[in-house]
């Protein structure tokens, strides 16, 4: 099980790496006015359409097919990247690259979250690790870009996901599905929980987002950022493991509040603020599963959906 959460979080990072690799291939080969469709389109794609990928995710009995769909979505996408950029081919074959890394992105994100969560009980701290990778992800395809880290990116998330469905049929998936709690609660009660997680999630995105536009960036910062926002994520599992979920908030919206107070006093402050609130991450998807058991799929889609709002209007 162990080996299994390790080869999809280390996808998580290949596969984030990869989506932004193509994308700023794209941005140093054409125009601004085309550049606004690549990256609206992909993000409309790879996050608002992951409470459908998760609804999806749900219902499969195959979860395999998922990742299979978009290990092959996320490859024709790379060779539609080298197509384009080498023929010139104009808008439509441009969005068609950023609609196959939208959706590859979105499926392979609603498996990876449905597939940590059943196989780990909905271990709070599985999950931190699961999610954190693709953060440092953004870092590498954005600072490195090139063919050489696309066609390695592309070859490792292959051989990876070969790994996975082998490891997954030796320790056998008839558990699956039990593996994540039921609990009985009330419509009203669940509708009003998903939606103040999501709401959390939002002000999560717009804090984190306050606090590193408000760092001057180089290619090392931006790995720096990257880097620690993974690290945020991975120890806020074990923190709430070890604390307590109400602890830990308690004192993250502590240092939080602080840090914003103190904007104006340099990186590291920015960056222990960035570090606190996400750490958050794994306890907002912990609870989600708590309120949607056998909908993990679902309830990774809306967090993550949620996600664009608050960045959003923390960038205008």
């Amino acid at each position: 099980m162990y080996r299994m959460i390790g080869i999809s979080s280390v996808m998580h990072l290949l596969v984030d790496g990869l989506c932004v690799c193509c994308l700023y291939l794209m941005a140093s080969s054409f125009p601004l006015s085309r550049l606004i469709g690549i990256f609206l389109t992909y993000n409309v794609l790879a996050f608002l359409t992951q409470p459908l990928t998760g609804i999806l995710a749900d219902r499969a009995e195959r979860k395999h097919w998922l990742l299979l769909t978009s290990v092959l979505l996320l490859t024709l996408a790379v060779l539609a990247t080298s197509i384009v950029i080498k023929t010139g081919i104009s808008a439509a074959g441009i969005l068609t690259v950023a609609t196959m890394l939208g959706m590859g992105n979105s499926l392979f994100h609603v498996w990876g979250g449905k597939q940590v969560a059943v196989k780990t009980g909905n271990d709070i701290r599985a999950l931190g690790v699961f999610v954190s990778t693709g953060a440092f992800g953004l870092a590498i395809g954005g600072v490195f870009f090139s063919w050489l880290l696309l066609y390695v990116l592309l070859l490792l998330i292959c051989l990876l996901a070969v790994a996975y469905l082998q490891e997954d049929a030796r320790a056998g998936n008839g558990h699956d599905d039990a593996a994540v709690a039921s609990r009985s609660f009330s419509t009203t009660w669940i509708i009003l929980a998903v939606v103040g997680l999501m709401v959390a999630v939002m002000l999560r995105s717009f804090v984190g987002e306050a606090f590193s536009s408000g760092i001057i960036k180089n290619s090392t910062i931006v790995l720096l950022i990257g880097a620690v926002s993974m690290l945020g994520k991975m120890a806020g599992g074990w923190i709430a493991r070890e604390f307590g979920i109400i602890r830990m908030l308690i004192v993250v919206c502590l240092v939080v509040i602080a840090c914003y107070l103190c904007y104006g006093y340099g990186t590291v402050v920015l960056l222990v603020g960035l570090f606190a609130v996400n750490t958050t991450m794994p306890v907002t998807l912990y609870l989600a599963n708590l309120v949607l058991p056998r909908r993990e799929g679902l309830a990774f889609g809306l967090l993550a959906a949620a996600l664009i709002p608050g960045y959003l209007i923390a960038t205008l």
